[in-house]
């Protein structure tokens, strides 16, 4: 996960958090404490998460019982380990209608304090996102997705450049979107605003780094839930930030690139709910 402000601010690196995850979820559900330690006072938990809305872009069942919402940076090496998984869940869940995917946009394209930019092309290939979904429509904004992650060598310190613009309109046409109209559109900058807006409803959602994704219930989950993302957070000795559920159960933060086990435990907890 990559942070807005710093270029090192996770306490828990993310191959810590994934190993331990996946260790965890094998035994989570057969070895619970028969007690939890909880602070003398709990603050209340809450998240200012925009609604989804017809404007979103969303893979799967618009009405799915699960809605995984991910603010994501094309730059970002973490978002680029963390699609693929992401893709699987939907390849096990989207057909049934149980679970959708919406993605928005948190490019991590601001100076910090000391005027450094983590990922200088971001901005430019959130926009060009936005305009493979103008041209081509909602399954091209997915499959164009795809391809963009697939191909983007992440911003690191052995390709701090990040992918050449140049190839935006060759990943536009290998699926299938007509690139003059993209390139027209991507240097008309015309989906720069859509992109802000995303990013500072972001902000407002507590969001500080990417990937950063919420579980959307479509009814309050139940304790057994909580329960499961309590054993998780304490027997991996993650920080809780990075994983809990809001106070009216209806919405679960995971912050990280986080394996496909764990969510998939999340997501059979919350079916046992039925």
């Amino acid at each position: 996960m990559e942070n807005t402000k710093t270029y090192n601010h996770l306490t828990v690196p993310a191959a810590i958090i994934i190993a331990g995850a996946i260790i965890a979820i094998a035994i989570i559900w057969n070895k619970q404490p028969s007690t939890t330690t909880k602070a003398p006072e709990e603050k209340r938990v809450t998240v200012n998460l925009s609604a989804i809305t017809t404007a979103d872009h969303i893979f799967g069942n618009p009405d799915a019982a699960i809605k995984i919402v991910e603010y994501s940076d094309p730059s970002c090496p973490y978002c680029k380990t963390f699609n693929p998984t992401m893709e699987d869940i939907i390849n096990k869940y989207g057909p049934t209608g149980e679970v959708a995917w919406i993605y928005r946009h948190f490019p991590l394209n601001k100076p910090d304090a000391n005027g450094n930019v983590l990922h200088p092309n971001a901005m430019n290939e959130s926009q060009a996102l936005e305009c493979a979904a103008s041209v081509g429509g909602n399954d091209k904004f997915w499959a164009f997705e795809k391809k963009l992650y697939e191909v983007t060598p992440s911003v690191t310190s052995q390709s701090p450049k990040g992918l050449d613009p140049a190839q935006l309109p060759i990943i536009a046409k290998s699926v299938g979107i007509d690139t003059k109209a993209f390139s027209e559109c991507l240097s008309s900058g015309k989906f720069a605003d859509t992109v802000n807006k995303e990013y500072l409803s972001g902000i407002n959602a507590g969001v500080s780094g990417t990937p950063s994704n919420f579980l959307v219930l479509n009814k309050p989950a139940n304790k057994s839930v909580k329960t499961f993302i309590d054993n998780t957070v304490v027997t991996n000795s993650l920080p809780p930030s990075l994983l809990y559920i809001t106070d009216d159960m209806k919405t679960i933060v995971m912050a990280g690139a986080m394996p496909k086990e764990l969510i998939v435990g999340l997501i059979s907890a919350i079916q046992a709910d039925k």
